[in-house]
């Protein structure tokens, strides 16, 4: 007899939204239900028409449920704009368009890309995922985009090539958290080319449906769920495939608490507090921290041979 064991991100089948009812509210709130007189005399904003979410990939279900859209856009760390939660007015300044995203380093095919450009080319699509902060709080987000290794696959990574850096954008003028000096900007992040090639590493661009709001690091943002969230580089201007490990932003501030693995594991506690347990944006509750965010089973062998590195720093 054929035992199915359930694997910890899985969720039953029967806590699944049908396909056809997720589908068609968007239907409804594109306008169908106001009718087509309507719509001609209050035509949504060209930019809103133009983007598409793209099909729920069903592979990866989060195992709990979407965190209100409004808390996931109004608690948010981007120093840039500020070192409290509430920086989402202060981002609404940020301009979006043009946007431009400069992948190169050690490419066959080097390539500065028009943001929209950029999606037009990549297979777009929605996955839910979990996001969890090092500071020890999480959420659960429909996030479009599309697979970091379709971006890859596109430049063509030379043999030399061995982790991938990502640069956020730093403008003075709109982002009044560079002023703080002491900061290494710009935010750096990085990983290695086998974990940027990961089936679940992906380019966000959207969020809920809609494009991504500065505060969630519009207009394209990297997003590893199995990492804590400060390995996310928001708002990226530059992606580079390098031999050399990259440092990133919080590793150079503080070594001892930071490290370039970052990788979620309940075992290994913050010097500062513990990261057994997490809360729930929204909700308040605090449920067990699983190692790798529970995504061990799509992740797990990129780090063996690697037992005398912590996982964590």
């Amino acid at each position: 007899m054929f035992i199915r064991k359930r694997r910890g991100w899985e969720i039953p089948e029967s806590r699944v939204t049908p396909e056809h009812l997720v589908f068609g509210r968007r239907a409804a709130l594109g306008g169908l239900a106001l009718g087509g007189a309507m719509a001609l005399a209050n035509p949504a904003p060209a930019a809103e028409e133009a983007f598409n979410p793209g099909l729920r990939n069903m592979r990866y279900r989060p195992g709990r449920d979407v965190t209100a859209e409004r808390n996931a856009t109004t608690y948010n760390n981007y120093y840039e704009f500020g070192t409290d939660k509430g920086i989402y007015r202060a981002a609404e300044r940020l301009p979006l368009r043009p946007w431009t995203v400069q992948v190169d380093g050690l490419v066959d095919r080097p390539r500065e890309y028009a943001i929209d450009d950029l999606l037009q080319a990549m297979p777009i699509e929605e996955r839910v995922y979990r996001l969890r902060c090092v500071e020890a709080w999480s959420m659960v987000v429909p996030w479009s985009g599309f697979p970091l290794k379709a971006l890859l696959d596109a430049v063509g990574p030379q043999s030399g090539a061995k982790y991938v850096r990502f640069e956020t954008a730093a403008l003075r003028g709109v982002m009044p958290g560079l002023r703080q000096s002491w900061y290494p900007w710009p935010y750096v992040e990085g990983c290695t080319l086998e974990e940027a090639a990961n089936d679940l590493s992906f380019m966000v661009v959207g969020a809920y449906g809609k494009k991504l709001l500065p505060q969630n690091g519009a207009p394209l943002r990297v997003h590893q769920p199995w990492k804590y969230g400060f390995k996310a580089g928001k708002s990226l201007v530059r992606i580079t495939l390098t031999a050399e490990r990259p440092k990133s932003f919080w590793e150079a501030i503080q070594p001892q608490e930071y490290g370039f693995w970052a990788n979620i594991n309940p075992e290994v506690s913050h010097p500062r507090w513990s990261q057994a347990s997490e809360r729930v944006l929204g909700t308040g509750e605090r449920v067990p921290t699983q190692l790798f965010n529970g995504y061990g089973e799509f992740v797990a062998d990129l780090y063996a041979g690697l037992q005398q590195e912590r996982l964590w720093a």
